[in-house]
């Protein structure tokens, strides 16, 4: 398994987690935000009446409303990225990533306006009755390219289950054992036959679901969040300013942080940025190509507010608990994930400035202290030999050496920094990441302790709905490729594999996701970018045909 883990990991490395992905995404969006004269600024407030349904009649052919296809996509891109992708972002980048983060969305917010109404416009109507659309459709209707459109479709069904579905009950059944004890199997099995009587549905019933359960999870993630932030009211306009402070100087060392270059900031909160609202990847207008519209375009100013909730209205909520609360930057009790540990050959101390710049210069590669190989001595759980450990990019501190919770005394083998025993488990104080870290900063409010409970119970929301929005997904890519009687089998495997993942390992699964995310995005990116014309032209006639259908009401143009 760690073998093919590896091989994965190297692909990805040439493609999804590739230095010029990114620019890739973020240079597309910004094409597009010129080409089409900032229609994510012009457009915004004509969409939210849009999206109130203000234009919508009974005969416009479709299966959901316009704000059921929105929740319906927000239900997809509204998931752990937001509680822990956002932490992990901030302790890597510190808070300059937020800055980036937010300026991904923005122009995210135009890549969905393109990459929707085009889908919209090239929909077809499956062998069932239901509308089915989503970048294989104008792939193959407009660009004639049948052979690229089975790429994506194939790769949809992959990230179904590598983003969508497995590492999202992995993370829900962690978060709740951890919180309330519960057995991982049995929320599982509980969750997996909820998600079964959602999904056999169909796209009705995903849409009557996700449109009462997005408000609701933010509705209680908004609650929480603003508890944390008011109750640390003093640091409100510090955590505001450092966000823009550090933009163009890097994060400087603070607490057990050790800094962090713009380079790590900007990489960071553009690659969270993207993957938390998915704009570019070619998902999301699989769900709004349902929707009941005359005119395409209004679709596409729907999907105009879908960066907007997700990134620039959620995230932003999470970046500022974690700054507001101080939780970033202080070493937690915590147990170390074999990933995030080394062992170096040395004693180092992050006291002085000279030492914390060595191990901020380790920690950016940019100029790595030696690894400690050879063996360990250790007794009643202590380390007696001159080393030091880094965890979650910080130094520990009060390390204990334990197997299955007990202290060992023994001899143990360390391979380039790393235990070779993987049953040995090492425990302390360090930085910690992730949904941890956000979980930790909602104890930094009113609630308490309680606070955990929030983020638990927003995990199991935004997951759980995650869970039910890829599914569609998944199953329009299977009636792309195999018709529409195929999806019955794919939700069978799709319920069966959630439960499974709930309580398996699912580290090769994050990574395969990875690379499914590079096959659905590249050939978007390049379809859209074909039909950069059509797109013009298809909003200049619908404004033109706006200005006759309604002829007392004002528009943006």
């Amino acid at each position: 398994m760690r073998e093919l883990n590896d091989f994965l990991t190297l692909i990805d490395s040439y493609i999804g987690s590739a230095a010029w992905f990114p620019y890739v995404l973020l240079g597309t969006g910004l094409f597009f935000t010129i080409y089409l004269k900032f229609p994510q600024v012009r457009y915004f407030r004509f969409a939210l009446r849009v999206v109130r349904g203000k234009y919508d009649k009974a005969e416009h052919e479709g299966d959901t409303n316009h704000f059921q296809a929105l929740t319906t996509a927000l239900s997809g891109t509204v998931g752990t990225g937001n509680i822990a992708g956002v932490a992990l972002a901030i302790h890597i980048g510190g808070p300059a990533a937020v800055f980036w983060m937010l300026m991904t969305a923005v122009v995210g917010m135009c890549t969905k306006f393109v990459e929707v109404t085009l889908s919209h416009k090239y929909r077809e109507k499956a062998e069932d009755g239901s509308m089915a659309g989503g970048p294989m459709y104008y792939m193959k209707n407009k660009l004639n390219m049948k052979w690229l459109a089975a790429i994506f479709a194939f790769a949809t069904i992959l990230s179904s289950f590598g983003t969508g579905s497995l590492p999202q009950i992995n993370s829900i059944s962690a978060s709740l054992n951890a919180t309330f004890g519960l057995n991982e199997m049995l929320v599982g099995g509980v969750l997996a036959i909820l998600l079964g009587l959602v999904i056999i549905g169909g796209i009705k019933r995903i849409a009557a679901v996700t449109s009462r359960l997005v408000p609701t999870m933010a509705f209680i993630y908004l609650i929480g969040a603003l508890a944390v932030i008011f109750y640390n009211y003093e640091n409100i306009i510090p955590s505001f300013v450092s966000i823009f402070s550090d933009l163009f100087t890097g994060s400087a060392a603070s607490g057990g942080f050790l800094g962090a270059s713009i380079a790590f900031a900007f990489n960071k909160g553009v690659g969270r940025g993207l993957f938390s609202n998915e704009a570019g990847q070619g998902s999301a207008p699989i769900a709004h190509a349902a929707a009941r519209a005359k005119q395409p375009v209004s679709e596409g100013l729907v999907a105009i507010l879908e960066p907007f909730i997700d990134t620039i209205f959620i995230c932003t909520l999470t970046a500022m608990v974690l700054l507001s609360s101080g939780v970033w930057t202080e070493k937690l009790d915590n147990q170390f994930d074999y990933v995030d540990m080394e062992i170096l050959d040395g004693m180092y101390s992050d006291a002085t400035e000279e030492g914390r710049i060595t191990l901020g210069k380790h920690i950016s590669q940019e100029d790595p202290i030696p690894l400690y190989n050879g063996k360990l001595t250790i007794v009643d759980g202590r380390i007696k030999e001159k080393i030091s450990v880094i965890n979650a990019r910080s130094l520990a501190e009060n390390i204990l050496v334990k197997r299955d919770l007990e202290l060992i005394s023994e001899e143990i083998t360390v391979l380039n920094g790393k235990p070779e025993d993987l049953s040995i488990n090492f425990e302390g104080r360090s930085l910690v990441h992730s949904a941890p870290l956000t979980a930790e900063a909602f104890t930094r409010s009113y609630f308490g302790e309680y606070g955990k409970y929030i983020v638990s119970i927003g995990l199991l929301l935004f997951a759980f709905s995650t869970a039910i929005s890829w599914s569609y997904y998944g199953g329009r890519a299977m009636t792309y490729l195999l018709g529409s009687k195929s999806v019955v089998y794919y939700r069978i495997i799709y319920v069966i594999a959630f439960f499974v993942a709930s309580f398996a390992d699912t580290t090769v699964i994050w990574t395969l996701s990875g690379i499914t995310i590079a096959l659905m995005t590249l050939p978007n990116l390049f379809g859209i970018l074909m039909l950069r014309k059509d797109m013009k032209a298809t909003v200049a006639d619908y404004w033109n045909t706006f200005k006759k259908d309604w002829p007392n009401e004002s528009t943006p143009e």
